[in-house]
């Protein structure tokens, strides 16, 4: 059971795109010896987890390397690989297991490329890795993007790096002069870069020199997601001009894109060198190339370089518009965002924020001007002095586009008096006062009227005079009490005048009035002479 083999090492697994192989270190000196591996696949079903295969390519080979892309077709799953060492009926153990999912280890293989000199540049079509397999490591060609390494065939080779797409054109370069370039495939949400392509050289041609009637300088302005395209014009005689735009994502495709420029409706043969193509501008998550078209009076026509316009980016943040107003030492703004209410663009993609400078408004140049930034359209700022002239001048910006608007124009206002509070306060006193002192007047007099009623009702300040009190022996508790003995007899009044010369009492004006309430006869005027004689009695017993 023993054996003087040992085991091998340093096990490893090369994947490019497809393409398995399988490398190792044998550490013994021994000849005539062979390499055995196998292979574990965990896939889905259960009985394919403990059991092992022998790997298709890697049985009995005398290099320490082989080839299984063949046995590998599941590129997501878990493989286990282990081999040992052979000769004749001896065999070594099991190398340690190498453990791989194949797409992790994958590297992208080297792209194919075509090139063609033509006119002063170099068109440069690019074919995705694996483009005539069937079996695919990559899944789509699309999610590729392209790095290219150019450089002069010359002693003073200055290399130069830039991305370009699938079917491009190389500009820039030396006329008569000889470059080498070469491609590399990337998938930049992996992090995988692959492997350049072989190393390709091509001579480059002259230019031909531009018809005087081509539009040059060709250029973009773009404020609040309006867009206008500006061009030159040197040619003396009568032009007319088409512009024209292709959709960003068809240069992505490995597609001739060539036939497939539109005209920016509104644009078409016009004589203006610029035009406005803010229709076609439909998303902003995407970009566009836009040219221009010269058609000269004899039928000939130019284009010019094109121009590529990325919506976000491109376009700048025009100033806000502001609304102040005042209440007491407050100062409150109003803003308006950027292209108006109808831009929901500027709001809704760039997240704007707003910087506002406030300062007063004086001859004193060293005011300091105070500056807060606001995400809302609205603000209120106070520690404000009161009689003072504010201004105020706002700016739109958005952090994640590191893009800002000018100021917008200055907008000022004053501040109230700071007299205005004090009297406030003392006019709202004195009002308050006064409506007290007039309740209380009224709450006194109506407790004195009340008062002043009972008073007179049950304490009467004035008593019958005497005769009267002392009448028939009867006392009389009250002029306005009624007894409750006998009923009320009639009234009548008796009225006498008596003048008298006595000594000691000297009667001028008398009058009596009496109510009997003792005896159930009247008195009355019927009778003359027996009421004048009875009084006439009564008056001389009182009177002595």
């Amino acid at each position: 059971g023993q054996t003087n083999l040992k085991s091998p090492q340093d096990i490893q697994v090369y994947v490019v795109n497809t393409n398995f192989t399988l490398r190792w270190n044998y550490p013994g000196n021994d000849t005539n010896v062979t390499f055995s591996a196998e292979y574990q696949w965990f896939g889905n079903t259960e009985t394919n987890k403990t059991e092992w295969k022998e790997l298709p390519g890697c049985q009995n080979v005398t290099l320490t390397e082989c080839d299984f892309s063949s046995a590998i077709t599941e590129y997501y799953d878990t493989h286990h690989v282990h081999i040992r060492a052979e000769r004749r009926e001896e065999v070594s153990p099991w190398s340690s297991i190498f453990e791989m999912i194949p797409y992790f280890i994958a590297q992208i293989g080297p792209p194919e490329i075509e090139l063609q000199s033509r006119n002063g540049v170099i068109k440069i079509k690019v074919s995705p890795p694996e483009a005539n397999q069937v079996r695919k490591m990559w899944i789509s060609h699309l999610d590729f993007k392209y790095n290219l390494v150019i450089w002069e065939n010359s002693s003073n080779a200055e290399f130069r790096s830039r991305s370009i797409f699938p079917t491009d054109i190389i500009d820039d370069l030396a006329p008569d002069a000889t470059y080498c370039l070469k491609v590399q495939a990337t998938l930049p949400l992996d992090l995988k870069e692959g492997l350049f392509s072989p190393i390709h050289c091509v001579k480059t041609t002259r230019k031909a020199v531009n018809d005087p009637f081509c539009a040059t300088n060709v250029s973009v302005l773009a404020l609040n997601m309006k867009f206008h395209l500006h061009w030159n014009n040197r040619y003396k005689q009568h032009v007319s001009y088409n512009v024209q735009y292709l959709i960003g994502y068809l240069k992505k495709l490995h597609d001739d894109y060539s036939v497939k420029w539109l005209n920016v409706p509104g644009c078409e043969n016009i004589t203006d060198t610029q035009c406005s193509f803010s229709s076609i501008i439909t998303t902003v998550s995407g970009f566009y190339y836009l040219r221009v078209q010269a058609m000269s009076e004899y039928n000939t026509s130019c284009l010019s370089n094109e121009v590529k316009v990325d919506p976000l980016i491109i376009n700048e943040i025009g100033p806000p518009d502001v609304k102040v107003d005042i209440s007491d030492v407050l100062l409150h703004i109003q803003i308006s965002p950027p292209g108006g209410s109808e831009s929901e663009v500027m709001r809704d993609h760039y997240d704007l924020s707003y910087r506002v400078l406030y300062w007063k408004n004086s001859s004193n140049n060293e005011e300091e001007i105070k500056m807060k930034e606001i995400k809302q359209t609205i603000g209120t700022f106070s520690d404000l002095t009161p009689s003072t002239l504010y201004c105020v001048k706002v700016q739109a910006f958005s952090e994640f586009y590191n893009k800002s608007s000018h100021y917008s124009k200055e907008k000022c206002i004053r501040t109230p008096g700071g007299e205005i509070f004090p009297l406030v306060i003392i006019a709202t006193f004195v009002i308050a006062l006064i409506v007290v002192l007039l309740v209380a007047t009224l709450l006194v007099f109506a407790l004195y009227q009340a008062y002043a009623k009972m008073k007179y009702v049950f304490f009467p300040s004035c008593q019958p005079p005497l005769n009267i009190e002392g009448f028939g022996g009867q006392l009389f508790s009250s002029p306005y009490m009624s007894t409750t003995e006998e009923p009320i007899a009639n009234c009548s009044i008796i009225e006498t005048i008596i003048t008298e010369e006595v000594n000691q009492i000297d009667f001028k004006d008398y009058k009596h009035s009496k109510q009997s309430s003792r005896d159930s006869g009247n008195y009355s005027n019927d009778d003359d002479t027996s009421g004048s004689k009875v009084s006439e009695e009564m008056l001389e017993k009182e009177i002595v």
